[in-house]
């Protein structure tokens, strides 16, 4: 498996409007500013999302990259939310078989931008968030 050198990246659909509320929702709550985020548009964010399996042009899942592995699908969000201040319960949500969590995952993943939007090009963070995105 794969690893990769930097920590609790989140690697996010920067057009996909969805995607770019997720980013700012983790912001939000991540109180030690434990995350950064790349947008796969970016170089940084297309070499990992290669390194990882995942096709920059035609991204189906978002990941996080956390002690070195890539968490994928709903793996990745769960492992975002039960990292941040509150939301510890969401561990156990890990309980419940990837089998019926991913599908559900790809479901929306895969309309995203029918369902929620698409930005012209990746989104603009706010210069708080932008300290945190990694290009």
């Amino acid at each position: 498996m794969a690893r990769w050198p930097d920590d609790d990246v989140i690697l996010y659909d920067g057009v996909c409007i969805f995607c770019s509320r997720w980013v700012r929702f983790v912001a939000a709550r991540d109180k030690a500013k434990r995350f950064r985020f790349t947008p796969i548009q970016s170089e940084y964010g297309a070499k990992l999302a290669r390194t990882f399996g995942i096709d920059p042009d035609d991204p189906d899942t978002n990941a996080v990259i956390h002690g070195g592995e890539a968490f994928m699908k709903s793996d990745a969000a769960l492992t975002v939310l039960s990292l941040l201040p509150g939301w510890g319960w969401v561990r156990m949500l890990f309980a419940v078989p990837k089998l019926l969590r991913d599908p559900f995952y790809s479901l929306i993943a895969r309309n995203r931008y029918s369902i929620f939007g698409k930005y012209d090009s990746c989104f603009v963070p706010d210069a708080d968030l932008r300290a945190r995105v990694i290009e």
